[in-house]
């Protein structure tokens, strides 16, 4: 079924996606998909039931178009879909519900939670060791000057860096800004990326504000940036599209977000070794991210390893009309 396309349902539709959503499990699952994607798994823990009763109940509300499937290497996400026929719909059961099914609502509080945890394990043990990590895919050099070629000479205003990691990309750009803001959610790697830019010297060029936060939630100003960059980030999120529609929430009218990633492949020891949550990101799924967040995509470059065995990344440039 393809929704996207056609604004109105039609009774025999309205109808399959009626029936669809009529059985109290999948009323709980079309709660907990309405804001945020979300794996077979995840939704176990958060419903408490079995694999194949989720699965089950996932593959008919997804056939009835009511929400989005889509498989990424061996992991399989869900979201409520976004269809203009049918959000609508989806908008009104919601708000029939009302507190009906709190639980689950706890139950995916716990769920960030434990993604917290995890990330913040991850990078505070990894925080010493993370551009050797990065160096084992690409040439990050070739990277940085792919990233100088792409953005041109012009200088910035306002540089925000969402997921600073250990600030190389302040480093990089920094001197070209008037004042830069990096953010991350691990501490550790904002004490690392504080001594590398003050050992750059950047520091004493610039004001930089370090601080510690969600890029999906940054509590930065609106309109505000006139150069963001997601440099390698978007691949551990549980929902990226709200990490870019942020970055477009951030910048200015004609400002420019830069996002850095890989391309879709298959390495699967990529999820349990570095905690990737997804297996590169693919041209379809960031066009759709950027136009959600009202921005225009301007440049798409791919870099392959050189010898064909590492991972291939992607640059795309976008500006906020």
């Amino acid at each position: 079924m393809r929704l996207k396309s056609n604004p109105v349902l039609g009774a025999a539709l309205l109808l399959e996606a009626l029936k669809a959503a009529g059985e109290p499990t999948r009323l709980r699952l079309l709660r907990v998909l309405a804001d945020e994607e979300l794996s077979v798994m995840e939704l176990v823990q958060i419903l408490n039931q079995s694999q194949p009763r989720v699965s089950r109940h996932l593959k008919l509300m997804s056939e009835a178009g009511l929400i989005d499937r889509f498989p990424d290497g061996a992991w399989v996400f869900y979201r409520a879909s976004d269809a203009p026929a049918i959000r609508p719909l989806v908008t009104a059961v919601l708000d029939a519900l009302g507190d009906d099914y709190a639980d689950d609502v706890r139950a995916l509080d716990d769920i960030h939670a434990q993604r917290l945890k995890s990330a913040q394990s991850y990078f505070e043990n990894i925080a010493g060791r993370w551009d050797e990590i990065r160096s084992h895919h690409i040439s990050e050099a070739d990277v940085e000057a792919a990233i100088v070629d792409i953005l041109g000479d012009q200088p910035f205003d306002h540089l925000v860096d969402l997921g600073t990691g250990s600030g190389r990309m302040l480093t990089l750009l920094g001197p070209r800004a008037k004042t830069a803001t990096g953010l991350d959610l691990s501490q550790q790697m904002l004490n690392i990326a504080r001594a590398r830019t003050a050992e750059s010297g950047l520091t004493g060029d610039i004001r930089i504000d370090f601080r510690h936060g969600d890029i999906a939630d940054t509590r930065l100003s609106a309109d505000s940036a006139d150069l963001v960059i997601v440099h390698q980030v978007l691949h551990f999120l549980p929902d990226p599209v709200q990490a870019v529609r942020e970055a477009g929430r951030i910048l200015k009218s004609g400002g420019r977000l830069l996002v850095v990633d890989f391309a879709p492949h298959g390495l699967e020891h990529m999820r349990e070794q570095y905690q990737h949550r997804r297996l590169g990101i693919s041209d379809e799924d960031m066009s759709g991210w950027l136009m959600r967040a009202g921005l225009t995509l301007n440049n798409d470059t791919a870099l392959p390893p050189v010898d064909g065995a590492g991972l291939t990344v992607r640059i795309w440039l976008a500006r906020k009309d």
